[in-house]
């Protein structure tokens, strides 16, 4: 009985481990889309559309990071 139960426990953890394991996975997607998104947004605004939102194009990398990722 003993032994069953420790099976289950065992199983139950690798379960929520993968589950885990696949949604970190998922969200480092979500993150990497979302970068990519801003970065194609931004990179294809002129230089002008930029200038009026106070940015150059060299911020443009650092900018889709901290909104992906944070600051």
């Amino acid at each position: 009985m003993a032994l069953s139960t420790d099976v289950q426990n065992t199983t139950g953890t690798l379960r929520s481990t993968l589950t885990h394991w696949v949604a970190d996975i998922r969200a480092a997607f979500a993150k990497r889309a979302m970068y990519n998104r801003t970065f194609e947004e931004l990179n294809s605004l002129s230089d002008r559309e930029l200038s009026d939102l106070g940015l150059v194009r060299a911020q443009i990398s650092q900018i889709a990071y901290e909104t992906a990722y944070g600051a």
